[in-house]
């Protein structure tokens, strides 16, 4: 059993899987595209000569489907293309079961320069308001009251796709009173063995899109980990044949030294006020959880059982570490209070329960839940005991949760390929991010940059 666990939770020895070191993540849909809110985001209408590479409706509509909690309609079943909430046919897009929709115009202004406008509209105000007015400077206008948001910004042609992300987490927070974490980047490594440096650390929107390597190595490379203000990456390598934590930063790749006992210094993550590092290390004989004071580099050791003890993660308010243990049997999740040191068994259900993290709210946890000899992406809610299995992907593994708790991206296979995978919290959505080429895994979504 000690053996089982070490190969699902440390993975020390890298899957071996031949392909280019082209990193670039495709997004493949594959289910939940019809459960959501009906909403439209219209193609934006253009003014100038040099017309953008990118359109930002394609990229606000995959964000907010890919949210699994809307369902954008397509292009070819629009009544109308409008450009702004004055143009609306607000009876025809009724018709369509649309609730909202987001027009706007791009303007070119200049070399290289665009002017951005968009309102978001809600179609059964619009529909109430047709013939309600009010007073304005002693005049009767129109109400705006289904005007929810209208914005405009000027932008360069390479902050195309960024904007996008900026309007879709606009319109997620006004539709859903939630923040949207379309702006985020995501942290993976990819394992290439055909060439000299088979792996690699390397950070990209949250969409796969924009890569940049940040390192790239002979040897393997493990765990990534964002700091809360998502300017640097703690990882493992085994760069100098030893398993070594790092903290690297991401705007100058300076890199830092953390951990380098003898044995095992893995499963870095930070606390979230960023002053500690809690860590896995085997120092004194056993696997056991420590935090790191990371200005001071004093250590504490959190647990100290004869079981394998590994894969802590924080609590919001950082007042408890979860943690995977075998110490009941089958390793479960157990949760330990820093300020009395008490441990309690969070985990009962399925054989076995690993890489636990809590949601943003602290209601959930989020796990690699195995039933029946299958490991998939579980939910398990604190209060009601409830604990809803996500994926039916295959080897499902190291689930990470976006900052606003929406989305979790994990690592699974496709074929005989690792592959990274999107899941909306509610199990809704699913998606595959496959490389061009080779295999990607050990994926880590950063907090709201």
């Amino acid at each position: 059993m000690t053996s089982n666990f070490y190969r699902v939770v440390f993975a020390v020895i890298a899957i071996v899987l031949s392909g280019s070191a082209k990193a670039s993540l495709e997004i493949v849909i594959t289910g939940g595209l019809d459960s959501g809110r009906p909403i439209a985001i219209v193609p934006f209408t253009f003014n100038g000569a040099t017309i953008p590479s990118q359109r930002l409706d394609e990229i606000i509509s995959a964000d907010l489907m890919r949210s699994g909690k809307f369902s954008p309609l397509p292009s070819i079943k629009m009544p109308q293309r409008p450009a702004s909430s004055g143009q609306i046919d607000y009876a025809a897009w009724a018709r369509e079961g649309v609730e909202a929709i987001v027009v706007g115009n791009i303007t070119e202004s200049g070399i290289d320069r665009y002017t951005v406008t968009f309102e978001l509209i809600d179609v059964q105000k619009g529909s109430n308001g047709l013939n309600k007015q009010m007073l304005n400077a002693g005049k009767l206008v129109l109400s705006q009251d289904h005007v929810l948001d209208s914005r405009e910004t000027t932008i360069t042609g390479s902050q195309f796709r960024q904007y996008g992300h900026r309007i879709s987490d606009i319109v997620y927070e006004k539709l859903t009173g939630e923040r949207g974490a379309f702006l985020t980047k995501i942290a993976y490594v990819l394992v290439n063995n055909d060439t000299e440096f088979a792996h690699q650390l390397i950070v990209a929107d949250y969409d796969g899109a924009n890569e940049q390597v940040l390192l790239r190595s002979k040897e393997p490379l493990m765990s990534p980990t964002w700091s809360p203000d998502g300017t640097k990456l703690a990882y493992v390598t085994f760069e100098k044949r030893q398993a070594q934590i790092y903290i690297q930063d991401i705007y100058t790749g300076r890199r830092t030294m953390l951990s380098s006992t003898p044995g095992i210094n893995g499963a870095p993550v930070w606390s979230p006020d960023g002053r500690r590092m809690a860590m896995v290390l085997s120092k004194d004989g056993n696997p056991e959880i420590y935090i790191m004071d990371i200005a001071s580099k004093a250590l504490t050791r959190v647990t100290n059982h004869r079981a394998i003890d590994t894969e802590p993660s924080w609590s919001p308010d950082g007042k408890e570490l979860l943690f995977s243990s075998e110490r009941g049997g089958n390793p479960q999740l157990y949760s330990v209070n820093l300020l009395t040191n008490k441990t309690r068994r969070i985990t009962f259900e399925g054989e076995m329960n690993l890489a636990g993290s809590f949601t943003a709210d602290g209601k959930s946890v989020v796990m690699v839940n195995r039933t029946r000899g299958l490991y998939n992406i579980a939910k398990l809610d604190l209060q009601t005991r409830f604990l809803q299995v996500l994926t039916r992907t295959t080897l499902d593994e190291s689930p990470s949760v976006a900052p606003n708790g929406s989305m979790i991206i994990y690592s699974t296979m496709h074929g005989s390929t690792q592959v990274l995978a999107l899941v909306s919290m509610d199990g809704r959505f699913k998606a595959r991010l496959p490389a061009v080429e080779g295999a990607v895994k050990s994926p880590s979504w950063s907090p709201y940059l």
